[in-house]
Protein backbone atom coordinates (compact mmCIF):
# COMPACT_ATOMS: atom_id res chain seq x y z
CA UNK A 1 0.00 0.00 0.00
CA UNK A 2 1.45 3.35 -1.00
CA UNK A 3 1.19 6.58 0.96
CA UNK A 4 -1.29 7.87 -1.61
CA UNK A 5 -3.54 4.89 -0.95
CA UNK A 6 -3.33 5.16 2.84
CA UNK A 7 -6.54 5.38 4.83
CA UNK A 8 -7.20 7.45 7.89
CA UNK A 9 -8.03 5.82 11.20
CA UNK A 10 -11.64 6.97 10.95
CA UNK A 11 -11.94 5.54 7.43
CA UNK A 12 -10.60 2.17 8.53
CA UNK A 13 -12.91 2.13 11.53
CA UNK A 14 -15.89 2.72 9.24
CA UNK A 15 -15.28 -0.16 6.79
CA UNK A 16 -16.42 -3.77 7.40
CA UNK A 17 -14.40 -5.77 9.89
CA UNK A 18 -13.28 -8.36 7.32
CA UNK A 19 -11.78 -5.62 5.15
CA UNK A 20 -10.14 -3.82 8.06
CA UNK A 21 -7.65 -6.65 8.54
CA UNK A 22 -6.85 -7.11 4.86
CA UNK A 23 -3.89 -4.75 5.08
CA UNK A 24 -2.25 -7.01 7.62
CA UNK A 25 -3.18 -10.22 5.82
CA UNK A 26 -1.38 -9.26 2.60
CA UNK A 27 2.07 -9.77 4.11
CA UNK A 28 1.53 -13.20 5.64
CA UNK A 29 1.77 -16.37 3.63
CA UNK A 30 1.01 -19.18 6.09
CA UNK A 31 -2.65 -19.69 6.87
CA UNK A 32 -2.39 -19.64 10.68
CA UNK A 33 -0.54 -16.32 10.52
CA UNK A 34 -3.32 -14.57 8.64
CA UNK A 35 -5.65 -12.34 10.67
CA UNK A 36 -9.00 -14.03 11.19
CA UNK A 37 -12.14 -12.93 9.43
CA UNK A 38 -15.14 -11.65 11.29
CA UNK A 39 -16.06 -9.05 13.86
CA UNK A 40 -13.49 -9.84 16.56
CA UNK A 41 -11.85 -7.61 19.16
CA UNK A 42 -9.00 -9.86 20.35
CA UNK A 43 -6.82 -12.21 18.32
CA UNK A 44 -5.09 -14.71 20.61
CA UNK A 45 -2.23 -16.76 19.14
CA UNK A 46 -1.31 -19.76 21.30
CA UNK A 47 1.64 -21.47 19.66
CA UNK A 48 4.88 -23.32 20.27
CA UNK A 49 8.32 -21.80 20.14
CA UNK A 50 9.52 -20.90 16.67
CA UNK A 51 6.00 -20.84 15.21
CA UNK A 52 6.46 -17.26 14.03
CA UNK A 53 4.47 -15.40 16.67
CA UNK A 54 6.79 -12.39 16.71
CA UNK A 55 6.90 -12.12 12.92
CA UNK A 56 3.11 -12.33 12.81
CA UNK A 57 2.72 -9.61 15.42
CA UNK A 58 5.25 -7.32 13.76
CA UNK A 59 3.61 -7.71 10.35
CA UNK A 60 0.12 -7.16 11.74
CA UNK A 61 1.07 -3.98 13.60
CA UNK A 62 3.26 -2.57 10.83
CA UNK A 63 0.57 -2.94 8.18
CA UNK A 64 -2.06 -1.39 10.43
CA UNK A 65 0.28 1.52 11.20
CA UNK A 66 0.94 2.07 7.50
CA UNK A 67 -2.67 1.62 6.45
CA UNK A 68 -4.06 3.84 9.21
CA UNK A 69 -1.92 7.00 9.42
CA UNK A 70 -2.19 8.57 12.84
CA UNK A 71 -2.98 5.30 14.59
CA UNK A 72 -1.89 5.04 18.21
CA UNK A 73 -0.58 1.63 19.19
CA UNK A 74 0.50 -0.05 22.43
CA UNK A 75 3.25 -2.68 22.52
CA UNK A 76 3.55 -4.59 25.78
CA UNK A 77 5.84 -7.41 26.95
CA UNK A 78 6.77 -8.97 30.28
CA UNK A 79 9.47 -6.32 30.77
CA UNK A 80 10.52 -3.15 28.97
CA UNK A 81 13.74 -4.92 27.97
CA UNK A 82 11.75 -7.75 26.39
CA UNK A 83 9.57 -5.31 24.46
CA UNK A 84 12.62 -3.63 22.99
CA UNK A 85 14.75 -6.74 22.41
CA UNK A 86 12.04 -8.91 20.86
CA UNK A 87 9.15 -6.83 19.55
CA UNK A 88 11.20 -3.90 18.25
CA UNK A 89 14.84 -4.88 17.68
CA UNK A 90 14.55 -8.67 17.39
CA UNK A 91 15.33 -10.52 14.19
CA UNK A 92 11.59 -10.84 13.52
CA UNK A 93 10.64 -7.53 15.14
CA UNK A 94 9.29 -4.29 13.78
CA UNK A 95 12.59 -2.66 12.81
CA UNK A 96 13.68 -5.75 10.88
CA UNK A 97 10.42 -5.66 8.96
CA UNK A 98 10.32 -1.91 8.36
CA UNK A 99 13.62 0.03 8.67
CA UNK A 100 11.74 3.28 7.99
CA UNK A 101 10.31 3.20 11.51
CA UNK A 102 12.00 5.72 13.80
CA UNK A 103 12.68 4.25 17.25
CA UNK A 104 13.44 6.52 20.22
CA UNK A 105 14.54 4.19 23.06
CA UNK A 106 14.61 6.93 25.68
CA UNK A 107 10.99 7.83 24.92
CA UNK A 108 9.91 4.21 24.40
CA UNK A 109 8.31 5.38 21.17
CA UNK A 110 8.19 4.23 17.56
CA UNK A 111 7.08 6.56 14.78
CA UNK A 112 6.04 5.64 11.24
CA UNK A 113 6.53 8.09 8.34
CA UNK A 114 2.77 8.29 7.85
CA UNK A 115 2.12 9.59 11.37
CA UNK A 116 1.28 6.44 13.31
CA UNK A 117 3.08 5.84 16.59
CA UNK A 118 3.55 3.08 19.15
CA UNK A 119 4.56 3.13 22.79
CA UNK A 120 6.39 0.37 24.67
CA UNK A 121 5.07 -0.83 28.01
CA UNK A 122 6.16 -3.30 30.66
CA UNK A 123 3.64 -5.75 32.07
CA UNK A 124 5.63 -5.64 35.31
CA UNK A 125 3.77 -2.39 36.06
CA UNK A 126 0.07 -3.20 35.86
CA UNK A 127 -0.88 0.49 36.04
CA UNK A 128 1.36 1.69 33.20
CA UNK A 129 -1.28 1.46 30.47
CA UNK A 130 -4.12 3.02 32.46
CA UNK A 131 -3.74 6.58 31.22
CA UNK A 132 -3.18 6.50 27.44
CA UNK A 133 -5.70 5.59 24.74
CA UNK A 134 -5.03 3.44 21.67
CA UNK A 135 -6.52 2.12 18.45
CA UNK A 136 -4.53 -1.11 18.42
CA UNK A 137 -2.29 -3.13 20.73
CA UNK A 138 0.04 -6.10 20.59
CA UNK A 139 0.98 -8.02 23.73
CA UNK A 140 3.79 -10.57 23.49
CA UNK A 141 4.27 -13.68 25.68
CA UNK A 142 1.23 -12.79 27.76
CA UNK A 143 1.39 -16.06 29.69
CA UNK A 144 4.64 -14.82 31.23
CA UNK A 145 3.26 -11.49 32.44
CA UNK A 146 3.26 -10.86 36.16
CA UNK A 147 -0.44 -10.56 37.11
CA UNK A 148 -1.42 -10.96 33.48
CA UNK A 149 -5.14 -10.75 34.18
CA UNK A 150 -4.77 -7.29 35.73
CA UNK A 151 -2.54 -6.08 32.88
CA UNK A 152 -5.01 -7.36 30.30
CA UNK A 153 -7.93 -5.64 32.03
CA UNK A 154 -6.12 -2.28 31.97
CA UNK A 155 -4.94 -2.79 28.39
CA UNK A 156 -8.45 -3.51 27.16
CA UNK A 157 -9.76 -0.35 28.82
CA UNK A 158 -7.02 1.62 27.04
CA UNK A 159 -8.26 0.42 23.63
CA UNK A 160 -10.90 3.10 23.25
CA UNK A 161 -9.99 5.00 20.06
CA UNK A 162 -11.85 4.50 16.80
CA UNK A 163 -14.92 2.39 16.22
CA UNK A 164 -13.16 -0.97 16.13
CA UNK A 165 -10.02 -1.16 18.30
CA UNK A 166 -8.20 -4.47 18.16
CA UNK A 167 -5.81 -6.41 20.36
CA UNK A 168 -3.34 -9.11 19.33
CA UNK A 169 -1.86 -11.37 22.02
CA UNK A 170 0.92 -13.79 21.09
CA UNK A 171 2.20 -16.34 23.59
CA UNK A 172 3.35 -19.85 24.29
CA UNK A 173 0.47 -21.04 26.48
CA UNK A 174 0.44 -21.88 30.14
CA UNK A 175 -2.59 -23.32 31.94
CA UNK A 176 -3.49 -20.05 33.66
CA UNK A 177 -7.14 -19.57 34.55
CA UNK A 178 -7.39 -16.09 33.03
CA UNK A 179 -5.74 -17.21 29.79
CA UNK A 180 -8.02 -20.23 29.45
CA UNK A 181 -11.06 -18.02 30.03
CA UNK A 182 -9.82 -15.51 27.46
CA UNK A 183 -9.39 -18.20 24.81
CA UNK A 184 -13.13 -18.96 24.83
CA UNK A 185 -14.46 -15.47 25.59
CA UNK A 186 -16.87 -13.66 23.23
CA UNK A 187 -15.10 -11.51 20.66
CA UNK A 188 -11.88 -13.52 20.92
CA UNK A 189 -10.54 -15.57 18.01
CA UNK A 190 -7.87 -18.10 18.98
CA UNK A 191 -5.21 -19.37 16.59
CA UNK A 192 -3.15 -22.40 17.59
CA UNK A 193 0.16 -23.51 16.15
CA UNK A 194 3.10 -25.83 16.67
CA UNK A 195 6.84 -25.49 16.27
CA UNK A 196 6.61 -28.10 13.52
CA UNK A 197 4.32 -25.83 11.49
CA UNK A 198 7.27 -23.54 10.80
CA UNK A 199 10.02 -26.17 10.69
CA UNK A 200 10.93 -25.29 7.11
CA UNK A 201 11.98 -21.81 8.24
CA UNK A 202 13.90 -22.88 11.36
CA UNK A 203 17.46 -24.24 11.69
CA UNK A 204 17.37 -28.03 11.66
CA UNK A 205 19.55 -28.34 14.81
CA UNK A 206 17.08 -26.12 16.70
CA UNK A 207 14.10 -28.27 15.78
CA UNK A 208 15.99 -31.54 16.31
CA UNK A 209 17.28 -30.43 19.71
CA UNK A 210 13.88 -29.36 21.00
CA UNK A 211 12.26 -32.53 19.70
CA UNK A 212 14.94 -34.71 21.27
CA UNK A 213 14.68 -32.98 24.66
CA UNK A 214 10.95 -32.43 24.96
CA UNK A 215 9.03 -34.79 22.67
CA UNK A 216 6.61 -36.92 24.65
CA UNK A 217 6.75 -34.73 27.77
CA UNK A 218 4.14 -32.40 29.21
CA UNK A 219 6.49 -29.49 28.68
CA UNK A 220 6.91 -30.50 25.06
CA UNK A 221 3.17 -30.37 24.53
CA UNK A 222 3.21 -26.85 25.96
CA UNK A 223 6.43 -25.43 24.49
CA UNK A 224 6.36 -27.18 21.09
CA UNK A 225 2.71 -27.94 20.40
CA UNK A 226 1.20 -24.85 22.02
CA UNK A 227 -1.23 -26.77 24.22
CA UNK A 228 -2.66 -25.96 27.60
CA UNK A 229 -1.06 -28.61 29.80
CA UNK A 230 -2.58 -28.96 33.23
CA UNK A 231 -0.62 -30.13 36.23
CA UNK A 232 1.10 -33.50 36.23
CA UNK A 233 -1.15 -36.05 37.92
CA UNK A 234 -0.21 -36.07 41.58
CA UNK A 235 2.05 -33.04 41.17
CA UNK A 236 3.44 -31.40 44.29
CA UNK A 237 2.55 -27.93 42.96
CA UNK A 238 -0.19 -26.62 40.68
CA UNK A 239 -0.32 -23.59 38.40
CA UNK A 240 -3.31 -22.19 40.25
CA UNK A 241 -1.57 -22.67 43.58
CA UNK A 242 1.51 -20.80 42.40
CA UNK A 243 -0.62 -17.98 41.00
CA UNK A 244 -2.36 -17.70 44.36
CA UNK A 245 0.94 -17.31 46.23
CA UNK A 246 2.30 -14.60 43.92
CA UNK A 247 2.92 -11.11 45.28
CA UNK A 248 3.90 -7.94 43.47
CA UNK A 249 6.97 -6.99 45.48
CA UNK A 250 9.08 -8.56 48.19
CA UNK A 251 8.62 -7.47 51.82
CA UNK A 252 11.67 -6.75 54.02
CA UNK A 253 13.44 -9.99 54.88
CA UNK A 254 15.22 -10.90 58.11
CA UNK A 255 17.31 -13.52 56.36
CA UNK A 256 18.26 -14.27 52.74
CA UNK A 257 19.99 -17.31 51.29
CA UNK A 258 21.14 -18.40 47.85
CA UNK A 259 20.90 -22.11 47.08
CA UNK A 260 22.83 -23.75 44.26
CA UNK A 261 22.43 -27.19 42.70
CA UNK A 262 25.63 -27.53 40.63
CA UNK A 263 25.66 -29.47 37.34
CA UNK A 264 27.84 -32.52 36.85
CA UNK A 265 29.25 -31.14 33.61
CA UNK A 266 29.23 -28.22 31.20
CA UNK A 267 28.16 -27.57 27.63
CA UNK A 268 24.91 -27.45 25.68
CA UNK A 269 23.76 -30.91 26.79
CA UNK A 270 24.57 -30.45 30.49
CA UNK A 271 21.95 -29.94 33.17
CA UNK A 272 21.35 -26.41 34.39
CA UNK A 273 23.03 -25.01 37.46
CA UNK A 274 20.07 -24.26 39.70
CA UNK A 275 20.50 -20.93 41.51
CA UNK A 276 17.55 -19.68 43.58
CA UNK A 277 17.40 -16.74 46.00
CA UNK A 278 14.89 -16.87 48.86
CA UNK A 279 14.25 -14.94 52.04
CA UNK A 280 12.32 -15.10 55.28
CA UNK A 281 10.19 -12.16 56.35
CA UNK A 282 9.54 -11.02 59.91
CA UNK A 283 6.38 -13.13 60.11
CA UNK A 284 8.19 -16.32 59.16
CA UNK A 285 6.90 -16.43 55.59
CA UNK A 286 9.22 -17.73 52.90
CA UNK A 287 9.71 -15.38 49.95
CA UNK A 288 11.12 -16.65 46.65
CA UNK A 289 13.06 -13.66 45.34
CA UNK A 290 14.82 -14.76 42.15
CA UNK A 291 15.72 -17.60 39.84
CA UNK A 292 19.29 -16.92 38.69
CA UNK A 293 19.89 -20.38 37.21
CA UNK A 294 22.31 -20.75 34.29
CA UNK A 295 22.99 -23.55 31.85
CA UNK A 296 26.01 -24.85 29.96
CA UNK A 297 28.65 -22.87 31.87
CA UNK A 298 32.01 -24.00 33.18
CA UNK A 299 32.35 -24.16 37.00
CA UNK A 300 34.09 -20.78 37.32
CA UNK A 301 31.32 -19.11 35.31
CA UNK A 302 28.39 -20.55 37.26
CA UNK A 303 30.24 -19.79 40.49
CA UNK A 304 30.40 -16.13 39.42
CA UNK A 305 26.63 -16.23 38.84
CA UNK A 306 26.12 -17.56 42.37
CA UNK A 307 28.34 -14.89 43.92
CA UNK A 308 26.60 -12.18 41.87
CA UNK A 309 23.21 -13.35 43.17
CA UNK A 310 24.50 -13.32 46.75
CA UNK A 311 25.89 -9.81 46.30
CA UNK A 312 22.78 -8.46 44.58
CA UNK A 313 20.47 -9.61 47.36
CA UNK A 314 22.83 -9.29 50.32
CA UNK A 315 22.54 -12.99 51.14
CA UNK A 316 23.63 -14.25 54.55
CA UNK A 317 24.55 -17.69 53.29
CA UNK A 318 25.07 -19.76 50.16
CA UNK A 319 23.80 -23.34 50.37
CA UNK A 320 25.60 -25.60 47.88
CA UNK A 321 24.64 -29.19 47.18
CA UNK A 322 27.89 -31.16 47.17
CA UNK A 323 26.71 -34.51 45.83
CA UNK A 324 28.27 -33.63 42.47
CA UNK A 325 31.83 -32.53 43.13
CA UNK A 326 32.12 -32.72 46.90
CA UNK A 327 34.45 -30.12 48.39
CA UNK A 328 35.30 -28.89 44.89
CA UNK A 329 31.98 -27.03 44.88
CA UNK A 330 32.86 -24.88 47.89
CA UNK A 331 36.42 -24.40 46.60
CA UNK A 332 35.05 -23.20 43.26
CA UNK A 333 32.73 -20.70 44.93
CA UNK A 334 35.42 -19.39 47.27
CA UNK A 335 37.76 -19.11 44.32
CA UNK A 336 35.47 -16.34 43.09
CA UNK A 337 34.93 -14.76 46.54
CA UNK A 338 37.19 -15.93 49.35
CA UNK A 339 34.91 -14.29 51.93
CA UNK A 340 31.75 -16.01 50.72
CA UNK A 341 29.76 -17.63 53.53
CA UNK A 342 29.04 -21.01 51.96
CA UNK A 343 27.90 -24.27 53.44
CA UNK A 344 27.88 -27.59 51.62
CA UNK A 345 24.92 -29.92 52.01
CA UNK A 346 24.58 -33.55 50.97
CA UNK A 347 21.37 -35.12 49.73
CA UNK A 348 20.47 -38.46 51.28
CA UNK A 349 17.10 -38.65 49.51
CA UNK A 350 15.96 -38.02 45.95
CA UNK A 351 14.95 -34.60 44.66
CA UNK A 352 11.22 -35.31 44.76
CA UNK A 353 11.34 -36.79 48.28
CA UNK A 354 13.18 -33.69 49.51
CA UNK A 355 10.61 -31.48 47.82
CA UNK A 356 7.55 -32.90 49.60
CA UNK A 357 8.05 -31.07 52.96
CA UNK A 358 8.61 -27.81 51.07
CA UNK A 359 5.46 -28.38 49.01
CA UNK A 360 3.60 -28.75 52.30
CA UNK A 361 4.73 -25.23 53.23
CA UNK A 362 3.08 -23.95 50.05
CA UNK A 363 -0.08 -25.91 50.84
CA UNK A 364 -0.16 -24.20 54.23
CA UNK A 365 0.10 -20.75 52.61
CA UNK A 366 3.52 -20.03 54.11
CA UNK A 367 5.46 -19.24 50.91
CA UNK A 368 5.10 -16.39 48.40
CA UNK A 369 6.70 -15.77 45.01
CA UNK A 370 7.81 -12.17 44.54
CA UNK A 371 7.49 -12.22 40.77
CA UNK A 372 7.10 -14.73 37.96
CA UNK A 373 9.72 -17.46 37.50
CA UNK A 374 8.59 -19.42 34.42
CA UNK A 375 11.30 -22.07 34.16
CA UNK A 376 11.40 -22.68 37.90
CA UNK A 377 7.62 -22.95 38.12
CA UNK A 378 7.50 -25.31 35.14
CA UNK A 379 9.82 -27.66 37.01
CA UNK A 380 7.83 -27.37 40.22
CA UNK A 381 4.61 -28.35 38.44
CA UNK A 382 6.31 -31.36 36.83
CA UNK A 383 7.40 -32.86 40.16
CA UNK A 384 5.02 -35.58 41.30
CA UNK A 385 4.53 -37.38 44.56
CA UNK A 386 6.21 -40.75 44.85
CA UNK A 387 9.23 -39.76 42.77
CA UNK A 388 7.54 -38.85 39.47
CA UNK A 389 9.29 -36.30 37.25
CA UNK A 390 7.53 -35.28 34.02
CA UNK A 391 10.20 -33.22 32.37
CA UNK A 392 13.49 -33.36 30.48
CA UNK A 393 16.84 -33.54 32.22
CA UNK A 394 16.82 -32.83 35.92
CA UNK A 395 14.72 -30.39 38.02
CA UNK A 396 17.76 -28.37 39.10
CA UNK A 397 15.94 -25.09 39.65
CA UNK A 398 13.29 -26.77 41.77
CA UNK A 399 15.99 -28.57 43.74
CA UNK A 400 17.75 -25.28 44.49
CA UNK A 401 14.41 -23.85 45.65
CA UNK A 402 13.95 -26.82 47.97
CA UNK A 403 17.41 -26.35 49.50
CA UNK A 404 16.78 -22.63 50.05
CA UNK A 405 13.39 -23.01 51.73
CA UNK A 406 14.54 -26.02 53.73
CA UNK A 407 17.35 -23.91 55.18
CA UNK A 408 15.07 -20.98 55.94
CA UNK A 409 11.97 -22.74 57.20
CA UNK A 410 12.69 -26.38 58.02
CA UNK A 411 16.23 -26.24 59.35
CA UNK A 412 17.33 -25.89 62.96
CA UNK A 413 18.63 -22.34 62.60
CA UNK A 414 16.15 -19.62 63.44
CA UNK A 415 15.99 -16.24 61.75
CA UNK A 416 18.23 -13.67 63.35
CA UNK A 417 16.80 -10.32 64.43
CA UNK A 418 17.00 -7.39 62.09
CA UNK A 419 15.31 -6.43 58.84
CA UNK A 420 16.70 -6.33 55.31
CA UNK A 421 15.26 -3.97 52.72
CA UNK A 422 15.34 -5.21 49.14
Amino acid sequence: MSADDALTVDQVAAIPADDAVAVAESFMVRGPQKPPKGDWTTWLILAGRGFGKTATGAAFIDELAIGCPGARIALIAATAADARAVMVEGEAGLLARNPAINFSPARRRLAWPGGSSAMLFSAADTEQVRGPSFHFAWGDEAAHWDRGDAVLANLRMALRLGDHPRLLLTTTPKPLRWLKQLAVAPGVVTTRGRTADNAANLPAPFVEGLTRDYAGTARGRQELDGEFVDATEGALWSREGLEACRIGSAPPCVRIVVAVDPPAGAGARADACGIVVAGLDAKGRGIVLADRSVQGLQPAAWARAVVAAADDFGADLVIAEANNGGTMVTHTLRGVDSNLNVRAVHASAGKVARAEPVAALYDAGRVSHAGVFPDLEDEMCALGRGGAWDGPGSPDRADALVWALTELMLGKRRAEPGVRML
